[in-house]
């Protein structure tokens, strides 16, 4: 039988070599199909849908292995499975990259094409990387459930969305208010608190902000002096944001600060506007910081905001949306706000106010998606209260109705929660979700944009003029739909109930609602998990998921949070096929980076990848990423570790290769997997280690122990069936009894067959291809792997006699090739065991032929010479011998003289001595602390116990050594 490796490791979804009528279901498009009916259910939608920005990165391939794992594991333990895949929108990442490549390409911007064709234009980039994205996860191995696909702005995703905000508005929670928000003028909109980062400065810092030449100045604290009304005083004022003094309103200082009670109720005069700025007291003022008087801008400060609301301050904005400065600013207009921050600076300097700059520690907010400065500015805006719907979301989660996992993510949870704020839920953005609302223009009545009494929600247009006929009875008045769209997590906050017909009821919400679990990661609790469970329960009533999983960030080699501008973010699709260094560097060139980003990539790039990438294929790459996930620290991108998977999917091959060349053509396996009775002691043994491995794979991949699941996979495939079972069965098939051959044939299939499943979730690829050779037990007409029987435990092949009398076995021939070794023993080894208790001693009596097969080449060879002689406790130590004792029961001795240095091994044994008894005398330390302390278990104590037994008999077995060494000379 002719196997070809290349196509199985690259993961391709149309490998050559099937057999004929047998049908790959895991890899064809509907194999995560939900089918059948059955009391118990896992589903898991997928989480997050991908951004359809583009290709798919390393962190999606993560979420895309674990997420598999779980669901193909299910469904092969013969529970209802719903993996749903789709993508979401990304209102501002989406509307963002299509904008760069139309100003890249045509010279145009949004506005030169008008909303309805930018649109357009969006959903043709939809459709092109939306199949890209589908494709790759296809070659992934992702086994969804492809008839359930969505989209978050699909007919249903849309119709819950409309759905969600009319009846939020209804009530009340959604809101309509002129606030401060966070605004980008680089991407022309508000974004969320979440989308903020924060750079912490230690003083003066020129940053690069998009849209202007030269470099900004930051961390600097700017004093200068408003003049008083009437009077020849100044009062002092320092600032980090120059530029913003031309919406102040108002001073503030502390009202027990001698040092300005006499200025409180007084006027300052601004020297570039016509206005007056009330001098007031408020205790929120820190008069040791600065000059203690503070200047007011309440519509550009969140802490100004809140004085200027007590105090009836003026908000004044002094912005456009682009950043530059508006009529407000008089002299100023039309500046952009940090070319008016030196502007202003001059100014105050040519009018005496100016008095000096220092270096001041502070925050700087950029936006995490554009890198550009946050500017707090008044907008009118959609608003959610979120107070309410996160108690309740609290409180399940301290019920256990979900349970959070790590136990880290939970408490950042809590901790999020309990700090929340409203949720500002508008953008001014073209791609999205309108939001269903209607501003009511009265006839002869002018109204303000901001008074949210005269807006009208409505699941349809008529639906909203009903409304407001019912408002306004007898008024004449036309409907303006607002123009803002909404944030992308509003509608990725319905995912779990959207997807499954909601607001509909369908079969689907009725038997698949709440999902079981939802695994992300945990960067995004915030975003998107906290968001799902406080909509889930307000708008279904139930909680959208009962488990949540977060999985760490996968960083590159130095650590680092993988971005564009980096040049290390990762295609997973060329760590599966591999790539040149130069294609990478072409691919960067593709994007939208500018040159200096494009030059620190490639810097990256060449360090990183100095050979490109080499081809690694889909299941060496899922396997080394859940092998990382540990649930705990982020994880460093390592693609040496990535390829070195692979070779183990050769072993994989080549250890299947070698079980079908030894079954007859005629074989066909046992009806089930079961004992016989004619095993040998290496059948019982792995199957022993099999069935071991299956109970403990049920409880790591329960208990979401990842990292231990493959572990656990790895060790049995590695260390037990290839590099000990296949080698002790070949001199079993070669040279044992017909009933010794058929016995180890049968052994062979189960525990190979067993193998491929055992290793199916994380590996779909190379063991469907695999599991399809092998012949099919009587009456097993399964298509597919994927929904074969996962491997459970068997109390019927539990054997633990069996595996300690194996195991000496394994740690006897260990001993043997360890020795050999180091000696340089090739061929013509002589062995001595020597064995202290009865049994041991007819164990390997009984089991020399299998000794010999794992002793390795000096013991296995042709050579004549070769031997392994059993002796009990009452036979004399061989003379000429180096011996190495394996505990109080096993000495294993190596004929030696005439082969060695004599002074080498003296030297050799003294160390070995030394450092044995060194260890006796710690251990008896240890149990003589146990003797004197109370609470140590029996079986604490009889371990110990057992260490000094075992330490004492090297002792004496190096003692005797020594001597014999010497005695070689005579």
């Amino acid at each position: 039988m002719t196997l070809s490796s290349r196509h199985i490791f690259q993961g391709s979804s149309n490998q050559p070599g099937m057999p004929g009528g047998r049908r790959r279901a895991s890899l064809s498009l509907n194999s995560g199909r939900t089918t059948g009916s059955r009391k118990r259910v896992i589903s898991s939608s997928r989480t997050p849908p991908p951004n359809i920005t583009g290709a798919l990165h390393i962190g999606h391939a993560l979420t895309n292995a674990l997420e598999d794992t779980l669901i193909r594991w299910n469904r092969m333990r013969g529970l209802t499975t719903l993996w749903l895949p789709g993508c979401d929108h990304a209102s501002i990442s989406t509307q963002s990259v299509v904008e760069n490549m139309l100003w890249r390409r045509e010279k145009k911007t949004r506005h030169d094409l008008g909303r309805e064709a930018m649109v357009k234009r969006i959903w043709e980039w939809k459709e092109e990387y939306h199949m890209n994205i589908n494709s790759a996860i296809r070659r992934m191995g992702g086994s969804f459930d492809w008839t359930r696909e969505a989209f978050t702005m699909d007919e249903n995703c849309s119709a819950a969305v409309t759905e969600t905000f009319v009846q939020l508005h209804e009530e009340g929670i959604i809101y309509r208010a002129n606030r401060l928000v966070n605004w980008c003028t680089k991407l022309n909109t508000t974004v969320s608190n979440l989308e903020v980062d924060n750079k912490d400065l230690e003083g003066r810092t020129l940053i690069d902000v998009p849209g202007y030449e030269k470099k900004v100045e930051f961390g600097v604290l700017t004093h200068f002096q408003y003049e008083i009304e009437g009077t020849s005083e100044k009062i002092g004022v320092a600032t980090t944001r120059p530029e913003t003094m031309l919406g102040d309103t108002g001073i503030a200082v502390n009202p027990k600060d001698n040092r300005y009670t006499h200025l409180i109720g007084k006027n300052a005069i601004h020297p570039f506007v016509d206005r007056l700025l009330p001098i007031i007291a408020d205790d929120y003022v820190d008069a040791e910081f600065g000059t203690g008087a503070v200047k007011m801008t309440p519509a550009h400060d969140p802490n100004d905001f809140a004085i200027g609301q007590r105090h009836n301050l003026k908000f004044i904005n002094i912005m456009n949306d682009d950043g530059t400065l508006n009529s407000n600013t008089g002299d100023f207009q039309g500046q952009k706000r940090f070319e008016a921050r030196y502007s202003v600076i001059e100014a105050l300097k040519q009018k005496g106010l100016y008095v000096k700059w220092e270096h001041n520690q502070m925050k700087v907010p950029l936006c995490s998606r554009s890198k550009d400065v946050i500017e707090p500015r008044m907008k009118p805006q959609w608003w959610m209260k979120m107070r309410g719907l996160a108690d309740a979301a609290v409180k399940a989660v301290k019920e256990k109705e979900i349970v959070i996992r790590p136990d880290t993510a939970e408490k950042d949870f809590y901790r999020w929660m309990g700090g929340i704020n409203d949720w500002c839920i508008s953008r001014q953005l073209w791609w999205g979700h309108q939001a269903p609302v209607y501003f009511v223009d009265l006839e002869g009545k002018p109204g303000d944009d901001s008074d949210g009494e005269r807006w009208v929600s409505g699941r349809t247009q008529q639906d909203a003029e009903d409304k407001a006929k019912t408002k306004y009875p007898g008024e004449k008045f036309t409907l303006r739909r607002d123009e803002d769209v909404l944030d992308t997590w509003f509608s990725s906050g319905l995912w779990p109930f959207s997807t499954l017909g909601w607001p509909k009821k369908t079969h689907d919400m009725e038997t698949l609602y709440p999902t079981s679990v939802l695994e992300t990661g945990w960067d995004i609790l915030f975003f998107w998990v906290a968001r799902m469970i406080m909509l889930g329960i307000k708008m279904t009533g139930q909680v959208p998921f009962r488990e949540v999983y977060c999985h760490s960030l996968v960083r590159d080699s130095e650590g680092r949070k993988m971005s564009k501008s980096l040049g290390n973010v990762i295609d997973p699709l060329d760590v599966m096929q591999g790539i040149a260094l130069s294609a990478l560097h072409q691919k960067l060139e593709k994007g939208n980076l500018d040159p200096k980003e494009l030059a620190t990539a490639t810097k990256f790039q060449k360090a990183s990848f100095p050979d490109g990438i080499p081809e690694c294929g889909a299941d060496a790459l899922r396997f080394s990423l859940v092998q990382y996930t540990t649930g705990g620290g982020d994880i460093n991108f390592d693609i040496k570790v990535m390829h070195g998977y692979r070779r183990f999917c050769n072993k994989i091959y080549q250890a299947t290769k070698y079980v079908l060349g030894k079954l007859p053509s005629s074989y066909t396996p046992p009806a089930t997997c079961s004992k016989t009775g004619n095993e040998s002691l290496a059948d019982r043994w792995i199957l022993h280690k099999f069935n071991t491995a299956s109970a403990e794979m049920h409880n790591a991949l329960t208990n979401r122990e990842f990292a231990v699941a493959t572990s656990i996979c790895y060790q049995y495939w590695y260390s037990q069936l290839c590099d000990t079972y296949i080698e002790n069965s070949k001199s079993l098939i070669q040279s044992g009894t017909k009933q010794e051959q058929e016995s180890a044939t049968n052994t062979l299939y189960t525990a190979l067959e067993g193998a491929l499943k055992l290793i199916h979730p994380f590996m779909p690829f190379l063991t469907e291809e695999l599991w399809q050779r092998l012949p099919r037990r009587p009456g097993d007409n399964t298509p597919s792997i994927t929904l074969a029987s996962y491997p459970q435990f068997t109390e019927g092949l539990s054997d633990p006699p069996a595996e300690e009398a194996y195991d000496l076995i394994l740690e006897v021939s260990k001993s043997i090739r360890s020795l050999a070794a180091e000696y340089n023993i090739r061929d013509n080894a002589q062995i001595y065991v020597q064995l202290q208790e009865p049994t041991a001693l007819e164990t390997l009596k009984a089991e020399t032929q299998s000794l010999r097969s794992l002793s390795g080449k000096a013991v296995t060879g042709t050579e004549s010479g070769s031997s392994i002689t059993i002796l009990s406790a009452s036979d004399a130590q061989p003379t000429g011998c180096i011996a190495q004792s394996l505990s109080a029961v096993a000495t294993v001795l190596m004929h030696v003289k005439g082969k060695i240095d004599l002074e080498e091994e003296i030297n050799k044994a003294k160390k070995r001595l030394q450092a044995a008894s060194m260890g006796v005398k710690k251990q008896r330390g240890i149990l003589e602390g146990m003797e004197g302390r109370e609470g140590v278990r029996e079986n604490v104590k009889e371990e110990e116990k057992k260490k000094l037994e075992d330490g004492e008999a090297e002792v004496g077995i190096l003692r005797g050594v020594c001597g014999e060494v010497r005695g070689f000379e005579a």
